[in-house]
């Protein structure tokens, strides 16, 4: 029996070993879409313990927390961080087959050097420990990042922010790790959203743009996207959770822009139109600025009405949606073709059924110029487990080519979080593994190796262009 999360841990047979050590241990790392906060980045916010550098907006662990029957004083409510901490503690043994619970051991070993397993018992002694240097220095959101070996974060933003902290970081010469805003404009197409008029107001005021009807609505837009770019923004981000098409003029949403100025709520078919409009014309502007754009599909938020009128958003109230999102798809993304405006993009859905219809859609729109080009995106949220990164990879190995993808991100809030970059490399790795031991690909470590570095940060570095990010680790790391 192998002990608990060893070197070799999820590494299965020797092939896996050395593709995991020699060539993928040692990779940077770019993590191309995470909620980071910019802000703390710059201010190279200290943490007070790990309770608020673990827990603090952690809703992977609060859904474990609450599943384990521990109230929500202590996610959360008024508890103190030690009590926190020690609820966690309590639930960490029942997470047993989550990946929360590797995740949890791999972030205690590599940042604070600590190999006991979390429990009840052990937890006051972890607690002192991690405390004890999560409190000095070399501690801070930034050490953390640099630490990780991290050389570009990619945060999230809506099209109103300032990007303040943004173009702070990027005077900061002696700053190793390039810090990019991610163009998320989700409150600009939910038009029937309460707060729509009100998110315009915000944008009018960015942009400089008086908003009088739709046409100026879209130049307010190329604004904050033309701002974005010369800040060093090179992706975009939409959260789709329902994929919509709807064929419509000009005139057509400029007539529902401007019934939905009056203060209106719109038709089912008149939102439609609007979504389908404006994301087409926004993936026209990524195209001609070399931009990548980025669907997250599938998901369903919010389904706790209580707790989201207490808690708010992001709380661990969402789950898997099950729209159809084959025909619509393909549609927003044959129109950008025909218009010969289609930019880089990656595809994502929060529902496993989809992996197929993905992995084949991507396919129909590579341009034969681009390396992977239209990408299947990484196994995202609900699906960021042992299994749901295989069965995503598979599906994208069997009909594509899994040599082009460009690998994980974070999705994350935490700064610990980056060990999840080293539980896919090892799956990786695995995978390509069983490959060789099964015969079914040559022992050509030379050709695997650099395939499995590819994944891990090449391929993302050829991909998205950012500013300034250097080569990856040479073929091997063998010393």
């Amino acid at each position: 029996m192998e002990k608990f999360m060893n070197e070799n841990f999820l590494l299965k047979n020797e092939t896996a070993i050395s593709l995991f050590h020699d060539y993928a241990k040692e990779m940077p790392i770019i993590d191309y879409h995470c909620h980071l906060s910019p802000k703390e980045i710059y201010e190279n916010k200290k943490f007070k313990n790990i309770t608020e550098a673990w827990l603090y907006g952690d809703h992977y662990k609060w859904r474990a927390m609450r599943a384990n029957g521990i109230p929500e004083e202590y996610i959360t409510g008024n508890a103190s961080d030690y009590e926190k901490f020690l609820a966690w503690a309590k639930t960490v043994p029942m997470t047993i087959g989550n990946p929360l619970y590797n995740w949890t051991h791999l972030e205690l070993q590599r940042f604070f050097g600590i190999y006991e397993t979390l429990n009840e018992q052990s937890a006051p002694g972890i607690w002192e420990k991690a405390n004890a240097l999560i409190t000095g220095e070399g501690f801070g959101a930034r050490d953390l990042i640099v630490k990780s070996n991290v050389k570009v974060v990619c945060t999230t933003d809506d099209p109103t922010d300032s990007l303040e902290y943004h173009q702070l970081l990027k005077k900061d010469e002696d700053y190793p790790v390039s810090v990019v805003p991610g163009f998320r404009p989700d409150k600009g197409l939910e038009i029937n959203r309460d707060e729509f008029l009100e998110w315009v107001g915000k944008l009018e005021q960015a942009s400089q743009v008086k908003i009088e009807n739709y046409k100026d609505y879209l130049a307010a837009l190329e604004v904050r996207v033309q701002f974005f770019h010369l800040v060093g923004g090179v992706v975009s981000d939409h959260a789709l959770d329902s994929m919509v098409y709807e064929e419509a003029t000009f005139d057509e949403v400029q007539l529902i822009f401007a019934e939905r100025l009056t203060g209106s709520k719109l038709s089912l078919e008149a939102e439609k139109k609007f979504k389908t409009f404006t994301l087409i014309h926004l993936g026209k502007l990524y195209a001609d600025l070399g931009w990548a754009m980025q669907f997250h599909i599938n998901a369903h938020r919010n389904n706790n009405t209580n707790m989201f009128k207490r808690l708010g958003p992001d709380t661990g109230y969402d789950s898997i949606n099950d729209d159809q999102i084959a025909k619509p798809l393909v549609s927003i993304l044959d129109s950008l073709e025909q218009a010969g405006m289609l930019p880089k993009t990656i595809i994502y859905s929060l529902n496993p059924t989809d992996n197929y219809v993905i992995a084949s859609i991507i396919n129909s729109f590579q341009d034969g110029k681009t390396p992977g080009k239209i990408q299947f995106g990484t196994a995202w949220w609900f699906n960021d487990t042992k299994e749901g990164m295989l069965e995503q990879m598979k599906a994208l190995s069997n009909v594509g080519l899994f040599s082009r993808f460009i690998g994980m991100l974070t999705d994350s809030r935490s700064f610990l979080s980056y060990t999840r970059h080293e539980y896919f490399r090892r799956i990786v790795c695995n995978l390509i593994g069983e490959w060789v031991e099964n015969g079914e690909v040559p022992k050509d470590m030379e050709l695997l190796g650099g395939i499995v570095q590819a994944i891990a940060y090449n391929n993302a570095k050829e991909y998205f262009q950012f500013q300034g990010v250097t080569e990856g680790t040479p073929i091997s790391t063998r010393s």
